[in-house]
């Protein structure tokens, strides 16, 4: 199957920036979200990334116009009906985003690939919600998208190997570099790094430390280039959360229990950087 047109399904911070590297790869892309203002606001963020790229050289108003243009803006999901590849980035809750295939389903042309980015829900689990467990599979990118190189190329139980091959071809094709996960909870990088986050946060929670001496500690003593409190708030503490949640009821071990300070900053709507307010304030 050649792959031309795809749908990125949530136009926010990681669905804009996938949509970003797919558009400035030469795919059609189709930005869809369940808001107008929604997937404005992705195409502001996408804009505003391009037009950095031009005050610092690294690109042409040319290209930046030929890019945009490869984008288009949709709020019905009826748009998938002649894309070759979906991919989801909505938010990480498992019901929105089982729904989300189910429609799909019915709607994308039988032979079209539907891929999720999921950063830890399984990804049978999400197949099964099909009628082409064959084609679904996971396609885990990193924030900021445009600049993380990794995929998590993660297969179901029943992915098939031309499925598997066609994901892993078209992450190199826009420039990043596919690792090949089994379908655990968490998959890999989360599983190891997510844990480590609510650790910190637990060593806030006793009194240790403060989130700026953990997030110092952490950069000092083990060569992080940002601490990991300071890493939670941009990564989105329920985000966060949902991860560690995840991760307890897959492996059933109490060391993945969140941190109940995690949990307060959440009920809150303290989530970091995309409320203003985390463990660190932000304009």
């Amino acid at each position: 199957m050649d792959i031309q047109r795809i749908m990125v399904v949530g136009a926010g911070q990681m669905g804009s920036g996938i949509v970003q590297v797919l558009a400035q790869s030469g795919y059609q892309v189709i930005m869809n979200d369940i808001k107008e203002e929604f997937v404005q606001r992705g195409l502001d963020k996408i804009t505003k990334q391009l037009q950095r790229d031009i005050e610092k050289g690294r690109r042409t108003e040319e290209e930046k116009i030929a890019l945009l243009s490869r984008i288009k803006a949709s709020t019905d999901l009826e748009h998938a009906k002649d894309v070759q590849l979906v991919i989801e980035a909505a938010t990480e809750n498992k019901e929105i985003k089982l729904g989300i295939f189910r429609k799909l389903d019915e709607i994308a042309p039988k032979d079209a690939i539907l891929a999720t980015n999921t950063s830890s829900l399984p990804i049978t689990e999400i197949a099964a919600a099909t009628n082409r467990p064959e084609k679904v599979i996971g396609m885990h990118f990193f924030n900021p998208v445009p600049v993380m190189k990794l995929v998590e190329v993660i297969r179901g139980l029943a992915t098939s190997d031309e499925t598997f091959a066609l994901i892993e071809n078209l992450a190199k094709d826009v420039g990043k570099v596919p690792v090949a996960i089994k379908d655990f909870p968490g998959f890999a990088v989360n599983r190891i790094l997510i844990p480590m986050i609510n650790e910190a946060i637990y060593a806030v929670y006793e009194g240790i430390s403060t989130p700026e001496g953990i997030d110092e500690v952490m950069k000092l003593g083990a060569n992080h280039p940002m601490g990991p409190i300071t890493l939670a708030d941009y990564i989105g503490l329920d985000v966060c959360l949902a991860v560690m949640e995840v991760l307890h009821e897959g492996y059933g071990d109490p060391k993945y229990r969140p941190c109940p300070l995690l949990r307060k900053y959440v009920e809150a709507g303290w989530l970091g950087v995309k409320t203003g307010r985390g463990f660190y304030q932000y304009n």
